[in-house]
């Protein structure tokens, strides 16, 4: 009912009735109509009765009360059913985008990363740069990049175990959304290209997204061995942050902090994959 009331007819499209109305924002009558339920029905949700309710319902009901996607979720928790996924707010989306190149940028000397739900890098910091190979303001797919990039597979010593996690983990993803075609075409892309990957992606593993061990052989550098972390993002649960956290072995920490100092930015004039 609070939520009601702060949604006025001008924002339902309804004429307000000018001074003689008393009610604040809608009546339960209006939003029963717009939302196409009955009144009795509409009334028994606020109340917090035990009705039979669907999703489809409820969302119309979301859409006339103009829901933010927390507040939906929540709705369908007081209805009894299993909220969705969490959703990016899009007026937030453009607010965000400078906050998190910050928050990457912090991670210096460390490599880190924004990437989508569909592994498409968004953001990423100077050691991500330098050490993983990737272009800033250039779109990569980092599951692509696995299977496809040479580069990456000449340096990365610990490629096989890590290429059977990624799959598995992707494939958890597609099967949280199975209605996205995005998850699909890099599947299908990733088919057509790679025989490794299509025979991964047949052995129908899954794991949810955490932490990988890797090793990489740099050119510059040397060994390097870190932690890596995905973390999905609660401002914007499309997005998921990647950290590259260096391990003990090789002095990894040792060897970035010279690469992000003017002596070793002087011998990186060009990225190059770990």
């Amino acid at each position: 009912m609070g939520r009601r009331a702060r949604v006025t007819p001008a924002d339902a499209g309804l004429p307000d009735g000018g001074a003689s109305r008393r009610t604040p924002g809608l009546r339960s009558e209006e939003v029963a109509v717009l939302a196409g339920v009955c009144l009795s029905w509409y009334q028994w949700l606020e109340q917090g009765r035990n009705i039979s309710v669907s999703p489809q319902v409820l969302d119309s009901v979301a859409r006339v009360l103009r829901l933010t996607n927390a507040e939906r979720r929540h709705l369908y928790v007081l209805a009894g059913l299993n909220p969705p996924l969490p959703e990016a707010e899009p007026d937030r989306q453009e607010d965000t985008h400078e906050s998190l190149q910050r928050m990457i940028d912090a991670r210096m000397p460390y490599p880190a990363h924004i990437m989508d739900q569909y592994y498409n890098t968004v953001l990423c910091n100077d050691a991500a740069a330098t050490v993983l190979g990737m272009k800033p303001g250039i779109t990569q797919n980092c599951l692509v990049d696995v299977f496809t990039d040479p580069m990456y597979r000449s340096r990365a010593r610990s490629w096989k175990q890590n290429a059977r996690t990624v799959v598995a983990q992707f494939r958890a993803a597609c099967l949280a959304s199975p209605d996205d075609e995005g998850f699909q075409a890099v599947a299908t892309q990733l088919k057509e290209a790679s025989p490794e990957f299509a025979e991964l992606w047949e052995r129908r593993d899954i794991e949810e997204a955490g932490q990988i061990r890797k090793e990489m052989d740099h050119l510059l550098l040397g060994l390097l061995f870190f932690e890596s972390s995905t973390m999905r993002l609660p401002a914007r649960p499309d997005l998921s942050i990647v950290l590259h956290t260096p391990l003990p072995e090789a002095d990894t920490a040792g060897k970035l902090e010279w690469l992000a100092s003017p002596q070793g930015r002087s011998g990186a004039m060009h990225p190059v994959a770990g």
